[in-house]
């Protein structure tokens, strides 16, 4: 197995999203790749979240804030400078989800913080329980790509200005404000710096996988690259069009909370659009492909989400068929 590592040239959250797009699009069978990165004042959604729901996105873009959406599940985060951003790309045979949040921990233990990983992607500290890593993923048949955020300074008045999280997932974890639940690794350790845990991050990986080739951005395909960062920086990728919708229907379970709008047409389900923070970012797209055109009634958008075979689905089924429609 080749390891590769690579620190992030720009502060852009539209390029370094294209460069770990590119990394997982282009993963030689026996090749691992791990990438640190930055964004400056940036709010990222996952792959299947409202932005204007998310993100108090005009008072982030009147400060000069960018809003990016990943390729991934998830919530959203915040980042700044005080953030620093990892990627593991490893192919599915050598993927380890475990052995890879290790690197992280080692890392931080270097600074003498104990790190547990709880829920369905928190990394926390064991002296407070507080979240300071959020981590996403994302699976093609061949590779896999896991990245997270770790807190060491990021600014928290600013992550709790922008960041509006929904009220059904604050009484369901009995929080009061998206501040509450997080903390930068500076607040245990004073001492701890972006720098010195990107150098203990790759000293870590080194010691979990073995010896790695150092590499630059620049190394990448340049066209390539171009071409992924415009589709990042899109703005309808990134915010999407509005539509107006008859129906919507909302849930939160135990792997995620999910949103259907539904525009209705005579009846039947003309357009559907799913917003969602689970972790797999797979199912979610299949859902509103598989609701339009179907009747506007319990039984056919049951049926059609049982179709799809998968655990969640099932749960939204089971939820839709006993829900009464408006």
């Amino acid at each position: 197995m080749n390891y590769r590592m690579l620190r992030g040239d720009s502060f852009n959250p539209f390029r370094n999203l294209a460069v770990e797009a590119l990394l997982f699009e282009t993963l030689g069978p026996e090749e691992m790749a791990f990438y640190l990165w930055q964004n400056q004042n940036t709010v990222v959604i996952g792959r299947h979240q409202n932005a204007w729901q998310e993100c108090r996105v005009k008072l982030l873009e009147d400060e000069g804030g960018l809003l990016a959406r990943r390729s991934t599940g998830g919530g959203a985060v915040y980042h700044d400078l005080g953030n620093l951003n990892f990627t593991f790309v490893a192919p599915r045979a050598c993927y380890d989800v475990h052995r890879q949040l290790d690197v992280i921990r080692r890392a931080v233990a270097d600074f003498g913080i104990a790190a547990d990983f709880t829920g369905r992607n928190d990394l926390v500290a064991a002296a407070n329980g507080a979240k300071f890593s959020g981590n996403a993923f994302k699976f093609s048949d061949a590779v896999g790509m896991h990245h997270g955020t770790v807190l060491i300074r990021v600014d928290m008045d600013r992550l709790g200005r922008y960041l509006v999280p929904g009220r059904d997932k604050l009484k369901a974890k009995g929080i009061e404000s998206v501040r509450a639940r997080v903390c930068n690794l500076a607040e245990l350790n004073p001492e701890i710096t972006v720098p010195a845990l990107t150098d203990a991050l790759e000293r870590a990986f080194v010691s979990a996988y073995g010896s790695a080739e150092r590499i630059a951005v620049s190394d990448l395909d340049p066209a390539c690259l171009a071409a992924l960062e415009e589709q990042f920086s899109a703005w309808d990728f990134r915010l999407g069009k509005a539509l107006p919708f008859d129906a919507t229907l909302s849930r939160r379970f135990d792997w995620g909370g999910v949103t259907l709008e539904l525009q209705l047409r005579h009846g039947m389900i003309e357009r559907a659009a799913v917003w969602s923070d689970a972790m797999d970012e797979a199912v979610i797209g299949r859902i509103a492909p598989a609701l339009e055109g179907l009747r506007y009634e319990n039984a056919a958008i049951a049926d059609a989400l049982r179709a799809l075979d998968d655990p969640r689905t099932e749960d939204l089924a089971a939820w839709i068929a006993g829900e009464e429609l408006g």
